[in-house]
């Protein structure tokens, strides 16, 4: 099915690669134990949507600092991805491998945002 692109976040790479980081982050949760539905589970699918979300609420926003804001938001919720994952790890509820490709993501999520949010920063 082709992306339709109607709305400026959907042509953001960043969002859209956003995007696949739910997707990913998804399934690994599918493996956590079932007493962390409403725990790590649902904080760590809510994180990842956050990223997504917050560039999306962003980009309808007229003022570039207003949009500056939402990335960092993103930014924000990202990190915090980054930390859930570190904790399932620890937990042993999350094979080291698979946040390894998940961290990767994570990455090049941070780049994109971090350089989103220079340009909407600039004069």
């Amino acid at each position: 099915m082709p992306t339709r692109h109607n709305y400026p976040f959907e042509k953001l790479r960043v969002w859209q690669d956003a995007r696949n980081l739910i997707k990913n982050v998804y399934r690994a949760t599918k493996s956590f134990l079932r007493s962390e539905q409403y725990g790590l589970t649902s904080q760590t699918n809510r994180a990842a949507v956050s990223v997504a979300a917050n560039l999306a609420e962003g980009s309808s926003r007229t003022s570039r600092k207003d949009q500056a804001h939402f990335s960092q938001i993103a930014f924000g919720s990202l990190m915090e991805l980054a930390c859930l994952m570190i904790v399932a790890v620890d937990l042993q509820i999350l094979s080291p491998d698979i946040e390894a490709r998940l961290r990767e993501e994570i990455e090049t999520i941070s780049r994109q945002l971090n350089a989103l949010r220079a340009t909407q920063l600039s004069p």
